[in-house]
């Protein structure tokens, strides 16, 4: 990231004709907020002297308790380019602070921030590379999203197959103009899924740009006259949409997973890092994986990991080590999906992968077969376990791990678990299609 100073996105908002700003911040659910004010404002802004009513934010404070203040971290400073640029339209990312100027712990930037800092006195940088998946359905006539797609292609298919693929090219072409070194775009396995992968960065600004991409993703898409969706799981019987995160750590400007002189030229560090990931993989998923449709998605058959195991090449554990070693040398968690907030999932991940480092968690042995065709004995025979199975099963896991409770912090685990089983019991006292086609007529 290029660091920018309060006095740079001064000069730049002038000289980019800017007129409006978005202050832009998630709540605990990775929705995105705005408030907008225009360029005269800039200079409180900057301060960080304007305020904010949090009592109206999906699990930030009561309304007692409401005044909250926005302080923009600078070097997030971008104009839109799909917006005029006579009277431009800028943002930038904000931090939380309280009314009496404490960095709000509800905030979920922060959240990450504590565990990028625990990370630090280590000695160490966490680096991520997101790879997020999503759909491109049509609108009906009143303009409401469907999940219809007319494209047939593919995965890696082009045109003519891909009716996605303008839609697609212009959301490159708009990232890149945000700064962003997109590395690969195509279509995915299913009709209308699509991915775009952009250059690893360290773990804030990579959680502020996955906030930014589908920000981005979402409003090309509306242009196309389509819909972009980030939701798990959207139709049965095709694969779902994932975020798998690329993950390593740097230690001295050197890549901290990386060992020449090790059997599989993986350190220590590393090891010990997967190691933590798999000791809390179950209450992790709790916030990798926030909805009722995540744990759709989390199922055999569609490419999505059940199991919890690490692999060299194999594509159905939890944790792949890809091939390629030295400065790229990395671990990929494949379990998110794109509908969790990223700070706090990279929190979680960071949190867990430091516990292995510190408490030397080894890994069991790399699993080298194709998990989804062993039996149920032959699974726990190699002590592999399972990822929890719903939404419900993920908090009950959540409940259980202090380590993964300590990394969201006592006010976003509070808030975060009530809001989400309310969100299960709504799901589970429905009536669902499926059980009207299965027992209407039958009973």
């Amino acid at each position: 990231m290029v660091q920018l100073t309060a006095d740079d996105v001064r000069k730049m908002a002038k000289e980019l004709g800017v007129k409006f700003i978005r202050l832009q911040f998630t709540d605990i659910f990775g929705v995105l907020k705005n408030v907008s004010i225009t360029v005269e404002q800039l200079e409180k802004a900057l301060a960080g002297e304007l305020m904010f009513d949090g009592s109206s934010i999906e699990g930030f404070v009561r309304i007692e308790e409401s005044d909250m203040y926005l302080r923009p971290d600078p070097s997030t400073f971008v104009v839109f380019p799909w917006r005029p640029r006579d009277g431009a339209v800028a943002r930038l990312i904000c931090d939380i602070y309280t009314a009496a100027g404490e960095p709000f712990i509800g905030d979920p930037r922060y959240v990450l921030k504590r565990a990028i800092n625990e990370a630090k006195e280590m000695g160490f940088t966490m680096n991520v590379g997101p790879e997020a998946e999503f759909f491109l359905f049509h609108i009906d006539s009143e303009g409401r999203p469907t999940t219809v797609t007319h494209d047939r292609a593919g995965y890696f298919d082009l045109t003519p197959v891909d009716l996605g693929e303008d839609a697609r090219r212009d959301m490159v072409l708009t990232l890149d103009e945000l700064g962003f070194e997109v590395e690969a775009s195509h279509h995915e396995v299913a009709p209308g899924q699509h991915e775009i992968d952009f250059k690893y960065a360290d773990a804030l600004e990579t959680a502020d740009r996955i906030v930014t991409f589908r920000f981005v993703v979402r409003t090309i898409a509306q242009r196309h006259g389509l819909h972009a969706t980030f939701m798990p799981k959207p139709i049965m019987g095709i694969p779902g949409s994932g975020m798998h995160l690329n993950q390593s750590l740097m230690k001295n400007g050197q890549n901290a997973f990386y060992d020449p002189n090790a059997p599989l030229q993986l350190s220590d560090t590393c090891l010990y890092y997967i190691g933590g990931l798999i000791r809390h993989a179950r209450a992790i998923t709790a916030v990798t994986n926030p909805t009722v449709n995540s744990y759709k998605r989390l199922v055999s058959g569609y490419e999505a990991p059940v199991y919890i195991a690490w692999s060299f090449q194999n594509r159905s554990p939890l944790i792949r080590v890809p091939a390629k070693k030295g400065q790229s040398t990395r671990i990929e968690l494949r379990s998110p999906d794109p509908s969790c907030n990223p700070y706090l999932a990279l929190a979680v991940c960071l949190k867990a992968g430091l516990e292995g480092i510190k408490k030397q968690i080894q890994p069991p042995r790399p699993c080298d077969r194709n998990i989804y065709e062993m039996t149920p004995a032959e699974r726990e025979q190699l002590g592999i376990g399972s990822l929890p199975e719903s939404l419900a099963e993920a908090l009950q896991e959540l409940e259980k791990d202090p380590l993964i409770q300590d990394a969201l912090g006592p006010h976003v685990l509070q808030r975060f678990m009530e809001a989400k089983r309310i969100e299960w019991e709504r799901y589970r006292v429905q009536v669902h299609p499926w059980e009207l086609d299965e027992y209407l007529t039958k009973y």
